[in-house]
């Protein structure tokens, strides 16, 4: 927060490369004999693989060994951004992102705090919601404030990436994660959308199973233009208003992907 709230990105770069460098050392908490990491491979059971955190069973009397999202500690609050793409797609997606971080590799750091990208893979599935042919998820968070006004360090480049993915190469969003603008137009990408709402409508006819939040994504989330809108995910940017005109963020072009209508910070208009 106090390298964002400066504009210190190379804190932010020499902050990330400490992360990376402790995550790699622990193996990102794996364990070979269930005390310590002493090098790959590792060898275990899948489901113990990925609850490898002990945050969830941790007494709630002890704030100490609480989870980093516990609000009572006001720690971590960040943005989750997940896509998946066609195999054949994802190449492409990937050689972009590159060249939108070579133009200024420091704007890429901030990734770097959280888990930078994760990468995983689906094979494809008949189900109706399911991934159609063999699929590659990639996954990353980056920083959002305690208050949603507030934009933050490279905020156009994270939302370059984020319509790359969803708009440029129709990625499909994780239904559990995600910003709002990820969701537009989303019962297009699946050819047997219908089908699914059909089969929903027959097995839960009371909507047991739904919620006003659940029906918006499974509808296609609408944008909803006000001043700030773009800074939360509510809207793409087509204004300055919907950007942060005052704290010098105004609605600008992508880098790389042209058509990205993003917030971008621009320093000689702050006075």
């Amino acid at each position: 927060k106090a390298l964002e709230s400066s504009r210190d990105i190379k804190g932010k770069c020499t902050m990330a490369a400490g992360v990376v460098a402790f995550k790699k050392l622990v193996a990102n908490g794996l364990k070979n004999n269930k005390l310590i990491f002493t090098g790959y491979p590792v060898v275990g059971q899948q489901g113990k693989m990925q609850a490898s955190g002990s945050c969830a069973r941790s007494s709630s009397a002890d704030i100490l060994t609480t989870c980093a999202w516990d609000p009572r500690i006001k720690g971590l609050l960040f943005y989750e951004t997940t896509a998946i793409f066609p195999a054949s797609k994802f190449q492409d997606f990937i050689k972009d992102v590159k060249t939108l971080r070579n133009l200024k590799p420091e704007n890429f750091c901030g990734v770097d705090l959280y888990n930078g990208f994760l990468i995983r893979f689906i094979k494809a599935s008949e189900a109706y919601l399911g991934q159609p042919q063999d699929s590659v998820v990639v996954d990353f968070n980056y920083y959002r404030a305690d208050d949603a006004s507030i934009p933050r360090l490279n905020q156009d480049v994270w939302e370059e990436v984020e319509q790359m993915a969803f708009f440029k190469y129709a990625a499909k969003p994780h239904w559990a994660k995600n910003r709002n603008v990820a969701f537009m137009d989303v019962k297009n990408k699946y050819p047997n959308f219908d089908k699914f709402i059909a089969l929903k409508e027959q097995l839960d006819p009371r909507n047991t199973f739904s919620s006003k939040e659940s029906d918006a994504l499974l509808n296609g989330t609408k944008e909803l233009k006000s001043n700030g809108c773009a800074l939360e995910g509510l809207c793409i940017c087509s204004e300055d208003r919907h950007c942060s005109p005052e704290e010098g963020y105004f609605c600008r072009p992508g880098l790389v992907y042209r058509e990205a209508r993003v917030c971008r910070y621009i320093m000689s208009s702050v006075a």
